[in-house]
This record gives structure tokens, C-alpha cells and sequence, in this order.
């Protein structure tokens, strides 16, 4: 005699087929992250934008997006034109030098409720020799926004409000809901049914 599986097993099953499927949770901060810019790649900066004095030459990058931490940080998308593009319409000044920057406001998946982030845009700032990072971006991308505690809010006034605030983002593949759907109904069709008989024949 074949062994009909008990309804507390069909349950189990049930429920661990919804747990497995049920919407993912990724957190995060909302944030500004700062990159340089070396040879074809872009690095984490290691000093923040009010610290950092980049030379004559330098290509410095900023995004905005959610990441957990500096190793899961977004790069600014696409490949970065070379200074030389950026700062074609900029020609060298006396006593000044020339920053190169990426902005990249980041999608709207990342962006806080209600608002849009812009396109990405490019900016050769044109600063005195021991001018920082964020001297060189206030000269290209106003207005900035700080924290009290110098971290850097708002590039162009984006985004309007908040700063380095956590967040928690939801993800489910549509397709395995569905399956998760279906695995549900059959699962409880088939309990229903063993437990009618169960019953016929006590």
C-alpha cells in the first residue's frame, strides 16, 4: 500500500514554497558616492570631495544611488570621455587648473519618492591650483547640499530632500511568482482531497 504524504507535510511544503518566493529585501543608503578616475576604470575614492586636490588632468566621478557600502557602490555608467573631450571647450589658464568631472544621477529605481533624477551630464571646472573636489564641483554643478557633518547631499540640487538615509528596496521575479502561485494551489488541492478521503474512510 502506497504512503499518502501527511497534511502537515503538504503545509510545510506549502509554506516554504511561499517563503522561498516572497519578495527579496536589499538594504541600503541613499547616497552621493565619489570615484577617480585611473587609466579605464573608476576607484573608490578614498578621501572625500572636501579633502581631495586633484591635479591638472584629473577625471573624478559622482553617482548617486542605493549600496550597502563602498564595495557595493555604483559606478558612474558608460565609458567616461577622456579629459581631453571634457575639457576640449576649456583651454589651460595661468596659475589655474582644470578638473575633469562625471555626474551620474543615478535611475529612477534609485531615486527618493517623487522625484526624477537628471540626465548625466559632464563638466570641465576651471579652479585655482590647490582648489579640493568639491571646490572644483561648486564652480560646475550649484547647488550643493551638506549634512552637518560635510557629507555631500545634493549635486545640483538633486535629489531635494534627504541624505544618506536608509532604504529598503523589494524584488521578485514575476516568473517565479506564478510557479510559486501554482505550486500554492496544487499543494492545497491535493491536502484538501486526501483529507475528504481520510475522512470516507474512517
Amino acid at each position: 500500500m502506497t504512503r499518502r504524504p501527511s497534511l502537515t507535510l503538504l503545509l510545510t511544503a506549502l509554506l516554504l514554497t511561499l517563503a522561498a518566493n516572497s519578495p527579496a529585501q536589499a538594504a541600503g543608503y541613499r547616497y552621493w558616492s565619489f570615484w577617480d578616475r585611473t587609466g579605464t576604470h573608476w576607484t573608490y575614492a578614498t578621501q572625500g570631495p572636501s579633502t581631495t586636490r586633484p591635479a591638472d588632468g584629473d577625471i573624478q566621478g559622482f553617482r548617486f544611488a542605493v549600496s550597502e557600502d563602498s564595495a557595493d557602490a555604483k559606478q558612474p555608467r558608460g565609458p567616461a570621455p577622456d579629459f581631453a573631450t571634457i575639457c576640449a571647450n576649456s583651454p589651460a589658464q595661468q596659475g589655474k587648473k582644470r578638473i575633469a568631472l562625471v555626474i551620474d544621477f543615478g535611475t529612477a529605481s534609485d531615486a527618493p519618492s517623487g522625484e526624477n533624477p537628471p540626465a548625466a551630464r559632464t563638466a570641465c571646472a576651471t579652479v585655482s591650483s590647490d582648489a579640493t573636489t568639491a571646490e572644483a564641483l561648486a564652480s560646475v554643478a550649484k547647488p550643493l547640499r551638506y549634512d552637518t557633518n560635510a557629507l555631500l547631499c545634493a549635486i545640483n540640487g538633486y535629489p531635494e530632500q534627504g541624505c544618506g538615509e536608509r532604504t529598503t528596496s523589494h524584488h521578485k521575479d514575476s516568473s517565479l511568482g506564478v510557479l510559486a502561485g501554482t505550486a500554492a494551489i496544487a499543494l492545497l488541492a491535493t491536502a484538501a482531497i486526501w483529507q475528504t478521503r481520510r475522512r470516507k474512510h474512517a
